[in-house]
């Protein structure tokens, strides 16, 4: 990470952005008047202080001497707020200035503590004393001021050294001590107290969240990370002292490992895989498509660092619906072709395996419908990483590539707070809208839920009729300000789905990143998912399958099979966990499911154990006495393995349409299928390996590789070699 957390200038930025939406607010007959003030804490004036008329969107920040102006009208409120501090809410009166004192909050941890390279003298207070005095040169001085949230900077006088005061973990914690990481070891305080400046090439003070990302628990009170220059201090005999650091504790041996510790505060759903069914016991298995594919993306970003990839974050589907796969496209009038195959299935012996896909129609761009679209963009601390971001902003100018002039777009940020960054824009306006992006910096905390509603909001204001209506949100998912659990973001889009307004979520970055509050998103908001770790990806998602992305043509897709027990003894669905439906959901309007995109395939595969065969993996119920096959059955469906019922929405109905197939019995041999159904499956196989599925016996690597060379067909990107290559890398791992 180059980059430094840059917090204050990021609000600052942030709220000044939020200026031009002041003539939009609906004002009250009292006149505006300027309001103007400085706004301190007990040390002294505060930059970066946020500034607000409540109930409105107008807001600015203190400047770097703590003052601030802001347009407002008598009787209004203005609300005051800093990390760490107590936030204030003042009336506004008679008079134009309004001068505030913040008093300290005990119940919040500080925001963000990073500190660039500088020197400092040795001082007699402890590290994590409520305020730290740290001596710098005046030009590194000049790179903080105003730069770094809790940094309090005053000269000396008749020096070239300026007095940087450090807000520490215990002026807002009560007595939480900070890590200290002295060249990769743990160290005490007194010890980097000892250090003399030209010991030290780098000092990072690192927040909470971020310190436990990287260093486990004992990182969440804050982290001082210390690059030394391998200087050897003498004292002044002029004999050379080594720098004394403390043992590692017990603990801490498991601390010092960030690469390997990243994916610790990483949150996935947990779920137990599918297990067989009797077709005599439970008839009808129901779910709902799924045309997500971050699981693959997030599942190689693992691979390719050398990190054991988590098992919940392993979803079957989505690995599949990465690839896209030779179905051929609708002939009627139907928004999707379906299309089955029967095979054998190469991980059990005496199973076989049903592949179900479906095609979506694909618009010529020049049909597509109007977009309305809004950027929601997180630009809270955690997303100042390379990865998160910068990757952000570069990869939704290849979405603003694509737009027309009667497409619009605008940007809701959101941090501590949420904010409209550019209203409703048209396409054919690309130089503005990127400007406004690449204006934007990080810093703050993470109001997910507060940018959720703005976004809505304006979505719903320039909402085009017939058109494609759509937020599009980036961020890691790491909401930690309002609704932010994944219950309160499932209550809060379930909400808003009722717009009409679709929902697409992209993922960046890692070590925080919260794959479960994405994957509830998308699910739960007529909404698709993706994760973006390279601009690789970003160009596949957002430029190369930009219409299947952000243009839907079915919406609440279902499936629901019946299986015919004369021919199927046990059958289990691969995948889709989290997709099952009860059976009654089917025929329910109300209950929502997926939706696909113009040009979209999905896929899903059952694994079935032949009625006859035997199978370790599966033990027949006890002898029903109501569920034995007739004649009568056996007679009329004899040769039908199961009946596929699909029902669908147009993108603006409310009433389902239903469409049957049939399955016959015939079945092919692995060799002879075609070159999709064996690279699905052997994509398939491989992630039920990564999961350690109790449910295959073969787990052989090789095979896999053997298999989905077989269905490389025409790769013309070169996603299915690189699968290969993926797998292949597990080996040695």
């Amino acid at each position: 990470m180059k980059t430094l957390h840059r917090i204050s200038l990021a609000l600052a930025m942030f709220f000044c952005y939020l200026a031009p939406t002041h003539a939009q607010d609906t004002l009250a007959s009292a006149p505006l008047r300027t309001i103007k003030g400085i706004v301190s804490d007990n040390i002294g004036p505060i930059p970066g202080v946020n500034v607000i008329v409540k109930g409105t969107n107008r807001g600015t920040t203190t400047d770097l001497n703590g003052v601030y102006s802001i347009q407002a009208k008598k009787n209004d409120f203005l609300v005051f707020s800093f990390l760490g501090l107590q936030t204030q809410t003042v009336k506004v009166s008679k008079t134009n200035v309004i001068n505030v004192i913040l008093q300290p909050d005990q119940n919040q941890l500080q925001e963000v503590m990073v500190v660039s390279t500088i020197g400092y003298k040795k001082t007699k207070s402890a590290i994590t004393s409520s305020y730290t005095t740290v001596n710098t040169t005046s030009q590194q001085t000049r790179k903080l001021q105003g730069k770094v949230a809790g940094l309090q900077i005053s000269p000396n006088s008749g020096t070239t050294n300026q007095k940087a005061v450090l807000r520490g973990n215990q002026s807002i914690t009560g007595g939480n001590a900070a890590l200290v990481i002295i060249d990769g070891k743990v160290a005490s305080s007194e010890t980097l107290q000892q250090l003399p400046p030209d010991a030290i090439d780098k000092l990072n003070v690192i927040k909470g969240a971020q310190g436990t990302s990287l260093y486990g628990e004992r990182g969440a009170k804050g982290v001082i990370v210390v690059t030394t220059k391998n200087y050897i201090p003498t004292d002044a005999d002029g004999i050379t002292e080594p720098i004394i650091v403390p043992p590692l504790e017990a603990d801490d041996e498991k601390i010092i490992q960030p690469i390997l510790q990243e994916q610790l505060e990483e949150s996935y759903e947990t779920f137990i895989e599918n297990p067989f069914e009797s077709p005599k016991k439970n008839a009808l298995s129901t779910f709902s498509i799924d045309v997500d594919n971050a699981s693959y993306t997030n599942i190689r970003r693992f691979i390719n660092n050398g990190q054991k990839v988590p098992k919940d974050a392993v979803r079957i589907e989505e690995m599949v619906q990465f690839f896209k796969y030779n179905y051929a496209q609708p002939t009627n009038n139907e928004p999707f072709a379906i299309h089955t195959e029967y095979s054998e299935c190469p991980w059990n012996a005496n199973s076989k395996l049903v592949r179900i896909g479906l095609k979506g129609k694909d618009i010529p761009t020049d049909k597509l419908p109007a977009s309305n679209i809004v950027f929601l963009i997180d630009v809270s601390g955690s997303m100042s990483d390379d990865n998160k971001l910068p990757l952000v902003k570069e990869s939704l100018k290849l979405l603003v590539a694509q737009l027309r002039k009667q497409d619009r777009i605008a940007i809701v940020v959101y941090a501590g707070a949420a904010g409209l960054v550019l209203p409703s824009t048209s396409g054919d306006e690309k130089r503005k809208i990127i400007a406004a992006l690449d204006e934007l910096q990080s810093g703050g905390s993470t109001a997910g839920g507060a940018g959720i509603e703005l976004a809505y909001k304006v979505a719903q204001e320039q909402f085009i009729k017939e058109g494609n209506n759509r937020v599009v949100l980036a961020t890691d998912g790491d909401f930690n300000v309002g609704a932010s659990s994944d219950e309160d973001m499932e209550q809060l889009i379930v909400e808003k789905r009722k717009t009409g307004v679709f929902l697409t979520c992209l993922g960046y970055g890692m070590g925080n990143y919260k794959d479960s509050k994405m994957e509830t998103l998308a699910d739960k908001g007529n909404g698709n998912y993706a994760y973006i770790d390279s601009m690789q990806e970003a160009n596949r998602f957002l430029n190369k399958e930009y219409k299947g992305a952000l243009f839907t043509i079915a919406k609440d897709v279902k499936v629901q099979i019946e299986f015919n027990p004369l021919h199927v003894k046990a059958y289990r669905l691969i995948g889709y966990e989290n997709r099952k439906l009860a059976a009654e959901d089917f025929v329910n309007d109300a209950i929502d499911a997926g939706e696909i995109g113009s040009g979209h395939t999905v896929t899903a595969l059952y694994e079935i154990i032949p009625e006859g065969s035997e199978s370790e993996m599966f033990t027949n119920p006890i002898d029903l006495k109501y569920t034995k096959t007739t004649s009568a059955v056996v007679g009329n469906y004899a040769n039908e393995l199961a009946t596929v019922k699909f029902r669908y929405k147009k993108p603006d109905g409310d009433t389902s349409i239903e469409l049957v197939r049939v399955l016959p019995t015939t079945s092919s041999r692995l060799a002879m299928a075609t070159e999709d159904f064996k690279f699905a499956t052997a994509v398939a196989w491989f992630g039920l390996i990564l999961r350690d599925s109790k449910l295959v016996k073969n787990k052989s690597v090789e095979d896999v590789i053997e298999l989905a060379s077989e269905g490389i067909s025409k790769d013309v990107d070169g996603y299915r070699t690189e699968f290969i290559r993926l797998v292949e890398s597990t080996i040695s791992q």
